[in-house]
């Protein structure tokens, strides 16, 4: 199929492309095009404006600002891949860039493009909530909403019609022992994740977890924060036990749909499964065994 006729419309300036989501209701923002376009050919979304911010200079960046690292509007997949500050301070996003489905994907679709899309299945949802980013948002003025606020619904967030996310902002995980990880489960390599959990630890001298983010993809009408799973962990030195139990809970809090992919008992047991395995890697990163 073919998308219905729409007009296109290219700003040079972030301030035009605002006023053109203002002026133009019924519209919708172009970065990769790579979540968008398929929708616009299966006739998901039939949008009358199509916005290409493609022109707007200064939206591409990965840039460390303090203790945060901060990804703009326009920045590829591939360039967090390959990015040598994303493989020092936040590899566990490399990692994801990685398995984003293939290499025309990754050079075209656009970090944020992905998180405003928030399709239920996509990668990049997990790591931000695992991470604690801030999602920052520029309409009439800006506003900053966590990651673990943003995700709505299935393709819904907190963005409002007339608002673009201009920024994700990313503290970077921070103590003397730090480990990092995204796992997917996939049917095939660059499928959409069956279940994706990525998972973030930060131990104290003695090596008991003093942080601990769990973010988890593709099992609910929306990406998680695995808080109960979380709690699990803080205050407490890591072993085969209390991992187990975070991963237990992790999975309570699924809410999977039984699909081509495979039931939802199935998919809540890989939850588990997943849950338990990106911690033991992160774990394993910080140079804990357990």
């Amino acid at each position: 199929m073919i998308p219905r006729k729409f007009e296109y419309l290219a700003p040079n300036t972030l301030a035009q492309a605002l006023n053109m989501l203002r002026k133009y209701r019924d519209a919708k923002i172009l970065s990769g095009g790579m979540s968008l376009i398929p929708m616009m050919k299966l006739r998901l979304v039939s949008p009358q404006y199509v916005i290409d911010i493609n022109n707007i200079k200064g939206l591409s960046y990965i840039k460390m600002v303090g203790k945060t690292i901060r990804i703009g509007a326009l920045t590829r997949h591939a360039d967090i891949e390959h990015s040598p500050l994303i493989r020092e301070k936040l590899p566990m996003l490399a990692e994801a860039a990685e398995v984003i489905a293939d290499q025309q994907v990754r050079n075209l679709g656009t970090f944020c493009g992905s998180l405003a899309h928030a399709d239920p299945a996509a990668d990049w949802p997990a790591n931000v909530l695992a991470l604690d980013a801030d999602m920052v948002i520029q309409g009439a003025g800006k506003r900053v909403v966590k990651a673990s606020k943003f995700f709505k619904g299935p393709f819904e967030t907190a963005l409002k019609p007339t608002e673009i996310l201009r920024e994700v902002s990313i503290p970077i995980p921070d103590g003397p022992k730090v480990g990092q990880a995204y796992l997917k489960f996939e049917r095939k390599a660059g499928d959409f994740a069956t279940v994706g959990v990525a998972s973030v630890l930060v131990l104290d001298k003695n090596n008991k977890i003093v942080r601990a983010g769990i973010g988890v993809t593709a099992v609910a009408p929306a990406p998680y924060k695995a808080v109960k799973a979380e709690q699990v962990l803080v205050g407490n030195v890591p072993s085969k036990e209390l991992v187990e139990e975070a991963a237990n809970a992790a999975a309570e809090m699924s809410d999977p749909s039984s699909d081509l992919r495979g039931s939802a008992e199935y998919k809540r047991e890989m939850t588990k499964v997943f849950t338990r395995r990106s911690l033991k890697k992160a774990l394993e990163r910080a140079g804990v065994s357990i």
